[in-house]
């Protein structure tokens, strides 16, 4: 990092960037955010990949458009570096600790390389978000699977006794996806602050920016005290900027840099000038909070109604029972007109509903009754 600008100058650089380009009235204004309808796939609304229609803000947006031109630049000098220091500053760690990836996806890719070669061993719940124990598969690692408690939740007793010498990673993803449950912030301190005395333990945050309590969900607090954990953060979530690709991840500094080691791809200056923005867009993510608390509660009344049982989320969706197998629960609303998750064995009769708009989640409440009816 280049340490003869100062934070100020920072500051004052990424203000100008985002004020000094005429930015064109229809990005800020075409489809006001409380309003705007996720755009269709063929036609059908996107209930099953958990972004956020209503992002990226229009802070964002008006950023990233200013940043054209310093599209011709490669980003390491410049926004990356101007990134790391606003992560750096708000996370209260030195940039040493910071990992950028494009998306947590990249961060998670390289250090399941990482770890997982050579013989490397993983462990991880069953279901939970597989985009690292995939990726440490394909170059030969092992995961061992630990099942969910009877709530859905994480079950930190079993993976603690799973753990053994070959055991080199130990990924956690809290709030978990699919379920969206999240574990009780001291167990899950006390679990990591003993399991990473054997191995590093992988905290994927992905969804922590969504729940009722971040600041106590968060464990970046171990980060600050050198234990041997990494704690990864997405732009894609809250923010709704998935197609910007742009991650992060806070780890030790020679962990750190045992991961970039592994980095494939890396994100784009118009994904980095956006997220510095959304990250201080507070007004923005606090909507987007309340959306997303808003059609949770709209799918649990449905499942109350209907009697299905669902897990108690703290995310953009919503993990409920459907009695029905999932590949006829999935074909069904798609016949209505609506996408929704993948099956995530060995919950066959599950289905996975993002949060979409109010017009979205409206046409989910009128199709899933047709749906089930059958």
């Amino acid at each position: 990092m280049n340490r003869s600008i100062t934070r100020r100058q920072w500051f004052r650089r990424a203000a100008g960037a985002a004020a000094g380009v005429a930015v064109a009235p229809q990005v800020l204004t075409a489809r006001p955010v409380g309003t705007r309808r996720s755009p269709p796939v063929d036609g059908l609304i996107r209930l099953s990949s958990n972004e956020n229609p209503y992002g990226p803000s229009p802070k964002a947006r008006a950023a990233m458009q200013a940043a054209f031109d310093e599209a011709w630049r490669y980003p390491y000098a410049g926004a990356v570096e101007d990134f790391v220091a606003l992560i750096a500053e708000r996370e209260g760690v030195t940039p040493e600790h910071v990992i950028v990836g494009g998306g947590s996806s990249e961060i998670l890719h390289a250090t399941g390389m990482a770890y997982g070669l050579h013989g490397g061993e993983l462990l991880a719940a069953n279901p939970t978000y597989e985009g690292m124990p995939r990726y440490a598969g394909k170059v030969g690692a092992y995961t061992h699977r630990v099942s969910l408690t009877d709530d859905l939740v994480h079950d930190l007793a079993a993976m603690d006794r799973r753990i053994t010498p070959a055991v080199k990673l130990v990924f956690v993803c809290n709030p978990n996806n699919p379920t969206g449950t999240v574990v009780d912030p001291e167990t899950h301190r006390d679990f990591i602050s003993s399991v990473s005395r054997r191995a590093v333990v992988f905290v994927d945050e992905a969804y922590i920016e969504l729940t009722d309590d971040p600041a106590a969900h968060t464990m970046v607090d171990l980060v600050r005290h050198d234990y041997n954990v990494i704690v990864s953060r997405t732009l894609s979530k809250i923010h709704g900027m998935a197609g910007a690709r742009v991650g992060y991840a806070l780890a030790r500094p020679d962990i750190a840099e045992r991961v970039r080691t592994f980095g494939m791809a890396g994100s784009n200056v118009m994904g980095l000038r956006g997220a510095i923005a959304s990250l201080q867009d507070a007004e923005f993510q606090a909507f987007s909070r309340q959306k997303m608390a808003e059609g949770r509660q709209l799918i649990y009344r449905l499942c109350d109604e209907m009697g299905y049982r669902y897990a108690a989320s703290q995310t953009n969706f919503v993990f409920f029972q459907t009695g029905k197998p999932i590949d006829v629960f999935q074909r069904g609303m798609q016949d209505q007109g609506i996408l929704v998750g993948r099956p995530f064995p060995p919950y066959l009769d599950w289905a996975r509903v993002s949060i979409g708009t109010e017009q979205d989640m409206q046409a989910f409440a009128t199709a899933l009754p047709k749906v089930m009816a059958v």
